[in-house]
């Protein structure tokens, strides 16, 4: 497979209000899978919005699609392009080898299920941004002209903002997070970082649900078994990890097809590392057999 074309199960929102969800989507080349082997970058946001860059040609009538706009899509959205640019890299089935999380067993096993059996949820409603009326609970006494709340959600630019603090503190982070993705507390139009810290944390539980429940949503959580006890249990598939995993696993691959096709077809190395992998594989196998021929005939 070397292009897919589908439906974002959110969608982008332009400067003009125009919603733009159908994107056409190009297998990584060489270029691309060297540039994920030589980055110092971790699996971070601002990799991804790299990588989609280069990937999508085109989302709705955007065309190219920037790294400014690739971090400006919704958090699914960037997921659910993740899974598609792996099936069009590697294929539909991922397999994964892992130890029983239980403890009576812990025997090695292995994993395997398809991209398309992903459950994919669209977003429950579609707009530029929401508003949430706070419940009274949620806000002082005498803040009631407060109750309303407008708000964007999260997107690829805000997981990079806020990911450094995820990990020493999860509270900060959501405060970062709301003061990036809150648009008007009440008659506050542009509220500051300061007010929206004042809110209270039922206020702040309330709009994270909210985000949650309007948000498109990927189940990245699979359902398996172990082969030798039985037992059911939940897979976190962190498919930004695992595909760019697959990638820099791969690396010595890519330099030593570039070589087997330089060596035998005279071809340049741009020439080569402008082919996507099924291409370039599929060269080395034809001409792999042409070689064992030629050989038998000897």
């Amino acid at each position: 497979m070397e292009a897919s074309t589908g439906m974002l199960p959110g969608g982008y929102w332009d400067s003009a209000g125009v919603l733009h969800r159908e994107f056409e989507l190009a297998v990584l080349t060489g270029r691309e899978e060297e540039l994920l082997v030589q980055t110092r970058r971790a699996e971070s946001a601002s990799l991804v919005s790299t990588v989609l860059s280069r990937a999508v040609r085109r989302l709705g009538t955007i065309s190219p699609v920037t790294e400014e706009v690739a971090g400006q899509l919704l958090v699914a959205d960037r997921q659910y392009l993740l899974l598609k640019l792996r099936q069009c890299t590697f294929g539909e089935v991922v397999r994964a080898d892992m130890f029983c999380p239980w403890a009576e067993c812990g025997k090695r096993m292995s994993l395997e299920f398809g991209i398309d059996d992903v459950p994919v949820e669209e977003a429950a409603e579609r707009a530029p941004c929401h508003t949430l009326t706070l419940s009274r609970r949620a806000i002082a006494e005498d803040d009631t002209v407060l109750r309303e709340v407008t708000f964007r959600l999260p997107n690829g630019a805000d997981q990079e903002a806020v990911s450094p603090l995820l990990s020493s503190n999860e509270a900060e982070a959501l405060t970062a997070l709301l003061v990036r993705t809150v648009q008007r507390i009440g008659l506050l139009s542009s509220p500051r970082p300061e007010d929206v810290a004042a809110l209270l944390p039922l206020a702040r539980a309330e709009i994270e649900a909210a985000m949650e429940r309007l948000a498109p949503r990927i189940e990245l959580n699979i359902e398996t078994a172990c082969s030798e006890c039985g037992r059911a249990f939940l897979v976190p598939f962190d498919v930004q990890r695992f595909f760019f995993g697959e990638l820099r696993t791969d690396s010595e691959l890519l330099y030593r097809q570039v070589h087997y096709l330089a060596y035998h077809y005279h071809w340049a190395e741009a020439e080569i590392m402008g082919m996507p992998r099924s291409k370039r594989q599929r060269y080395v196998e034809l001409l792999a057999e042409e070689i064992e021929r030629l050989n038998d005939d000897d």
